[in-house]
């Protein structure tokens, strides 16, 4: 699309000669020789750029520049001021209140359209990401009208804006995530970086150059200086994601940037002050690895300031019609596929569902449907396997229950009890699907990469298999 520039000045020489420059470079060109018929020209008119002239009869042409930028539509529109008489006093103010430049009479024509050119370049570059901003913000936007999703809107409508540490608590698939990029989208730091890093899926003796960087020469392989999380997330705000899974190591360091509001690159003991908000969440019960001796309690105090909890899908099963046509709507725009109708009685047979692995595991179904079905979505497209049904669960026989002692017959803790029982539950639903690790780590509401199980001896012929497993509790 063509670019159209509103040329403002009282000389309808000025104008004309303008005008010719421009449209002989290939720009759309209005006129206005007031800075009243300019704004009323931008209220009507779609305008790339302004060339705006100083001193105009009536309202003045800085006055006006005040005016386009106190709208919310022009506000951030390139405007171009010039003059043949202005004093330094109005440039700085020009400058001040957002022009793009300031030219003086008489115009250079290489330089007007240099600098046109280049303010329209700027232009579109900030509409694209103003866009692809405004697309990210609609991928991660929470859905729900529950009682529990209002409650859960209600706390960050309150925390968001402060300056306070979160710690996001809730089973694995209910959208952690989410809320993190809610705080900080509401937040006034929400122009800033959200940056993130998953504790779990980097390795222990990584993770701190990870998060802190490291200096040329700190370790094999260091061929540069690199900048960690914590300083690309400087002024904005940083989300340690399944951070129970966090080394010791690391906790500390985390902990010791907490309180002095530094951190040093790896292989450098030069103290960089950095500005961060930091927002952590886990699927692990963190008080229970307190008490275990696997986290660090006085991190665990600088991090829960705000604890918010996010609720499984199972206690918001009215938000459930809502959020399958919400996925089903973006998978068919993302993919440029017709949007496509649902039957009422498929939104009722979802809601019955029990949903362990939460709203991913919904979110997979819909896609699912989506890329299996005809012109509309009816029960005969809602899959069996990526779901475990009530009777599913009703039939499995008790005595498949893992035994609550070990060998020597001593009583198993809790948290070896839940170990050996996630442990059979994922073996069993292995053999379930033939060892489709994608359809099991579905059917769990998992991601196939991101666990804290390993399993060496699996079948006779995949003894030598290696496969990590995310917590599923």
């Amino acid at each position: 699309m063509v670019a159209t520039v509103l040329v403002v000045d009282d000389e309808k020489n000025i104008r004309r000669t303008l005008r010719m420059v421009l449209e002989g470079s290939g720009l759309n060109s209005l006129e206005a020789s007031s800075a009243e018929e300019c704004l009323d020209m931008l209220s009507e008119h779609e305008v790339d750029l302004v060339i705006l002239d100083v001193r105009l009869p009536g309202m003045s042409g800085i006055e006006a520049l005040q005016k386009i930028r106190n709208e919310p539509e022009t506000r951030k529109l390139p405007v171009l001021m010039v003059s043949g008489h202005a004093s330094v006093a109005e440039a700085v103010q020009a400058v001040q209140l957002g022009a793009t430049d300031f030219f003086e009479k008489p115009l250079d024509r290489d330089r007007v359209l240099v600098t046109v050119r280049n303010a329209l370049k700027t232009w579109q570059l900030q509409r694209e990401v103003e866009q692809l901003r405004a697309d990210v913000e609609h991928r991660y936007e929470m859905i729900g009208e529950s009682p529990v999703m209002r409650e859960l809107f209600a706390q960050l409508e309150k925390v968001a804006p402060t300056n306070g540490r979160v710690l996001i608590s809730g089973e694995s698939g209910t959208g952690k995530e989410l809320i993190a990029r809610a705080i900080h989208r509401l937040s006034p730091r929400a122009d800033k970086p959200f940056v993130k890093v998953n504790c779990a899926a980097s390795p222990a003796e990584l993770i701190e150059s990870e998060l802190f960087g490291y200096e040329r020469g700190a370790f094999t392989g260091a061929q540069g200086r690199k900048k960690g999380m914590f300083e690309l997330a400087n002024e904005g705000t940083l989300f340690l994601d399944e951070i129970g899974d966090m080394s010791a190591s690391a906790q500390a360091k985390v902990l010791r940037a907490l309180q002095s509001g530094e951190i040093s690159r790896v292989g450098s003991e030069k103290a960089i002050a950095v500005n961060v908000r930091v927002l952590a969440a886990s699927n692990k019960d963190l008080e229970l690895e307190v008490r275990d001796g696997r986290f660090r309690e006085d991190l665990y105090f600088r991090l829960n300031v705000v604890p918010i909890t996010s609720p499984p899908l199972r206690d918001r099963k009215t938000d459930i019609p809502l959020l399958a046509q919400g996925f089903l709507r973006d998978f068919c725009l993302e993919n440029g596929l017709r949007e496509k109708p649902i039957d009422d009685e498929v939104l009722e047979a979802l809601a019955d569902r029990p949903w362990p692995g939460n709203v991913r595991e919904l979110r997979n179904v819909v896609e699912r449907m989506a890329i299996l079905s005809g012109d509309r979505i009816t029960l005969d497209d809602l899959p069996e396997e990526g779901v475990l049904s009530e009777g599913r669960r009703d039939s499995a026989p008790t005595s498949d229950l893992p035994p609550t002692t070990d060998e020597s017959g001593e009583r198993l803790t809790l948290r070896d009890y839940r170990s050996r029982a996630e442990k059979e539950y994922i073996l069993q639903t292995l053999d379930e699907v033939g060892w489709n690790i994608s359809r099991a780590a579905t059917i769990l509401g998992v991601e196939r990469t991101n666990l804290p199980v390993s399993y060496t001896h699996l079948r006779a012929h995949e003894t030598r298999a290696f496969i990590s497993y995310a917590v599923f509790c």
